[in-house]
């Protein structure tokens, strides 16, 4: 999955004046939020992990950590990130570029509810160098996702 994938979705939703590509990386959080000009928290990070099921992709505040307690409690199994080398194969994005939007056939999404707290966030669109504004609604419906799990917590 690249950019051109993700804008064309968002642009067939109404959504292409709110996507966003920079000339500079956004790959991680602190970059993404000064491409932007926002706090890192409003930062949709979309994190993928490997369950029995499948890939999971958990988007979540940019100022949260994954809860392993919680984690195991949702999904009934430890917390593990998908490794590196893995991550474009089992989500269709490279690392830098996971997005909540058009992920490969049979992988999950949960927003957590970190996000709630914010009217706007920026999850990426599907590059090392894009982000979408949107409301935390508009997100729960372009992502198709599943629904809201809590399993994280404060990063500070």
């Amino acid at each position: 999955m690249n950019f051109e994938v993700i804008n064309g979705y968002l642009k067939e939703c109404g959504y292409e004046d709110r996507v966003m590509q920079f000339e500079v990386s956004s790959a991680t959080v602190e970059l993404a939020a000064a491409a932007v000009g926002c706090e890192p928290a409003r930062i949709a990070k979309t994190i993928s992990f490997l369950t029995k099921e499948g890939a999971v992709l958990i988007v979540a505040a940019g100022d949260v950590k994954v809860d392993n307690g919680k984690f195991k409690a949702q999904f009934a199994q430890k917390a593990k990130m998908i490794p590196y080398e893995q991550v474009e194969e089992l989500t269709g994005f490279k690392p830098g570029g996971v997005c909540p939007f058009c992920a490969k056939d049979g992988v999950r999404v949960y927003l957590d509810e970190s996000l709630k707290r914010f009217d706007i966030i920026y999850p990426a669109a599907g590059s090392s160098n894009s982000a979408v504004r949107l409301t935390v609604d508009e997100l729960l419906t372009l992502s198709n996702a599943l629904g809201w799990v809590d399993v994280t917590k404060s990063a500070l």
